[in-house]
This record gives structure tokens, sequence and C-alpha cells, in this order.
């Protein structure tokens, strides 16, 4: 595929140490909604909800024809979902886009 991919990993609190777990995740399905793609890695389906369950909870990801664009499709995404303690980098792709726009 031609284009760009951003995923941006979102983290339990106190990942990578000691991290928390049970938080109940809301907002995946606005994600999706927002065109990303949501990969599970940390996570546990308890009576129908997800719940954190380990230290890298979800990756959520972005396609766009520029690296901009899939950036902030993919921060769009992340800012749909919440749960108590969820962390994340605010940066990623940001060395990609200043590479891209040096060569210009």
């Amino acid at each position: 595929k031609k284009g760009c991919a951003v995923d941006v990993v979102m983290a339990s609190e106190g990942y990578p140490g000691s991290h928390s777990s049970g938080e109940i995740i809301s907002g995946l399905d606005e994600a999706e909604k927002a065109g990303c793609i949501v990969f599970h890695a940390g996570t546990v389906k308890k009576n129908g909800k997800y719940v954190v369950n380990g230290g890298r909870v979800l990756n959520v990801v972005a396609l766009a024809p520029t690296l901009e664009e899939a950036k902030a499709k993919a921060y769009e995404g992340v800012s749909k979902i919440h749960w108590q303690g969820v962390q994340y980098r605010h940066d990623i792709a940001d060395k990609g886009i200043r590479h891209l726009k040096a060569k210009e």
C-alpha cells in the first residue's frame, strides 16, 4: 500500500514499571469510527467490557496519504479512548515529519 502509517501505544499507569490493571476501557468503537485500527495487547474482556490487563494495553494505528495526516488521525483515535491512568507518548512520528521536511 502507498501512504503512511502511525502507531501510538497506549499504556497503563506505572508502565514500564509496575503497572495498574482492571480499569475499564471506553471509546474503542469511537476510535474505529474515526478511521483507526485498534490492536489489543494488554486487555481482557470481562462482563462484556474490555479492561486493562497489562502494561502496553492498545496500539492505535492510522493510515493516510502523508505522515502528518496519519499522525493527526492516530491521535484523533487516541483521544476517543479512555481509562483511569492511561498514558501515551505525544511525539510519535515527529522525527519522521522533521526528516521529510528537511528533505524538501
